[in-house]
């Protein structure tokens, strides 16, 4: 006699996953996999002072012209594999949006007429290159010669630490270990001597962007300091004031003798109507500068349009109505004013009697 078994019963292939991801998390992962969670792995930033200190976001040096000012870079390759790493200093400026940015390294035997910023007063002697074996940190020293004729003020700069593709490495394996990976490091670098905090706005103009109204114009440091700029918008209508901008701080630094354009969302704009807008800029230390335009609002949408179409047309029609009447009653006027000549007496006497002429 044949014994019952009971139906097996299939486990779902999903939950089957789940097992399998819930016994790796339990039973640890593999090197491989840990390695591509970790991603390029080394880091780069200020080294710190001493024991316990606070990291430094970035790097600030001041002298007198003709000083050498001394530093270290922390470089750190927390990952299983060895990261060969070339250091370089360069020229650094400020995107439109706040972020770094620094200037292409020169290729060697190339001619350029471009003047040496800060970057090359950045030296890593014979340090440039450096070697991270896996799980290791290294702190490297640099210099900073400040040219004796070096204008005072801010001079932006930035370390920059690139790992290069290996020969014969094919591009994704290279980014997925890391290889041609750039990662830069802000150095504020002031000389001293008289500091001129000056900034000026320029070239006002509203513009649509994405079916919305916008400010944009220019700020301008024709100083020698960087400056943090706020700004403050006013907005004059036909019929008095429309929201403009309370005064806000900007997410950019200016550096010295740097131009950038920006734009500034305005929701107050009105519908339809000439507005005046008046730009209002501040920085510590520097003096107020404003700039002003005058700009005509009209609706974007299709259906405000039209709708501004038909009151123009109706306003159009109205002015000729208007315009028929009075003409109209400028004739019935001046009927009035110039009746129909009337006959002399004596001729009136010899029509009455009938004597001849």
């Amino acid at each position: 006699m044949p014994v019952p078994h009971a139906p097996r019963r299939r486990v779902p292939r999903r939950l089957g996953l789940a097992l399998l991801a819930a016994a790796a998390l339990l039973g640890g992962v593999p090197a491989q996999a840990a390695d591509a969670a970790d991603g390029p792995g080394w880091t780069a930033e200020p080294a710190a002072g001493r024991a316990g200190a606070a990291v430094r976001p970035y790097f600030y040096l001041a002298g007198a012209p003709g000083t050498v000012l001394e530093d270290s870079l922390a470089l750190a390759n927390p990952t299983d594999r060895e990261h060969t790493v070339t250091l370089r200093g360069a020229d650094a400026y400020d995107t439109a949006a706040g972020a770094l940015a620094v200037r292409p390294a020169a290729k060697p035997g190339a001619e350029s007429g471009a003047v040496p910023g800060a970057g090359s007063w950045i030296s890593f002697g014979r340090g440039a290159t450096v070697r991270l074996p896996a799980r290791t940190r290294a702190v490297v020293p640099f210099t900073v010669t400040l040219p004796p004729g070096s204008a005072p003020g801010d001079h932006p700069a930035a370390l920059v630490a690139t790992e290069a593709t290996e020969a014969g490495a094919s591009s994704q394996a290279g980014r997925a270990a890391g290889a041609g990976r750039e990662v830069a490091v802000r150095v504020n670098l002031r000389v001293g001597g008289p500091a001129v905090a000056a900034l000026t706005v320029e070239d006002v103009a509203v513009r649509d962007e994405a079916g919305a109204e916008v400010i944009a114009y220019t700020l301008v440091n024709r100083g020698n300091v960087a400056l943090a700029p706020t700004l403050a918008v006013r907005a004059d209508g036909s019929f008095g004031e429309v929201p403009g901008r309370a005064p806000h701080a900007l997410p950019v630094e200016l550096p010295p003798g740097r131009r950038v354009r920006l734009t500034e969302p305005w929701p107050g704009a009105p519908q339809f109507g000439r507005v005046r807008l008046t730009l209002t800029v501040t920085a510590p230390g520097a003096a107020r500068a404003t700039a002003a335009a005058s700009a005509w609002c009209l609706p974007r949408s299709t259906a405000a349009r039209a709708g501004l179409g038909l009151l123009a047309l109706g306003g159009a029609t109205a002015a000729a109505l208007l315009l028929v009447r009075a003409r109209r009653a400028r004739r019935v006027r001046d009927l009035r004013e110039d009746p129909a000549p009337q006959p002399l007496p004596n001729e009136r006497s010899r029509q009455l009697t009938g004597a001849s002429r």
